[in-house]
């Protein structure tokens, strides 16, 4: 790893069949170049923004720290299953990831732009918790090259 490079981790793995639809947590999902993850509804075009212009609805990524700083700080608990992103992460700042590749196990991603929370999050899980998830609501990011995404992958920047 280079000098520069950070390491963290994927905790849990969400998707979702349809918009709308309760994500449910898998160990795994295939990630497609071009589509997203295998059973989401992006990967389907069935996401609530699926037909919005825009980049980076393949794969959604939040940090585990944004989830748990929000209860701690907003005394708001929002389950990583609620949170509407496909991916939970620990020990890497995602915001600095706009723009850049990076590894997740064996697949490439490019990090878009960030993914701020929104009140359709918050109508689907049932808290106001966009508001303490500013700035810290995740990222959106494209896949470069495909393959598997396992809950406990190494995330790896270059």
């Amino acid at each position: 790893m280079a000098e520069n490079a950070r390491r963290g981790s994927v905790i849990s793995i969400h998707v979702a069949p349809m918009a709308e639809a309760a994500m449910r947590s898998v160990p795994e999902a295939r990630a497609v170049a071009g589509r997203g993850l295998e059973g989401d509804r992006y990967f389907m075009g069935a996401g609530t923004y699926s037909k919005t212009p825009g980049t980076g609805r393949e794969v959604t990524l939040v940090e585990a720290e944004a989830l748990e700083a929000l209860g701690r700080d907003y005394g708001v608990t929002l389950p990583a299953n609620q949170c509407r992103r496909n991916l939970v992460t620990r020990d890497i700042p995602l915001n600095h990831l706009v723009g850049k590749e990076f590894r997740v196990g064996e697949v490439l991603l490019r990090g878009m732009r960030l993914c701020e929370p929104c009140g359709h999050m918050d109508r689907l899980a049932g808290v106001k918790a966009s508001s303490g998830l500013v700035h810290r609501g995740g990222l959106r990011a494209e896949i470069v090259r495909g393959g598997v995404i396992r809950a406990g992958d190494a995330l790896e920047t270059a």
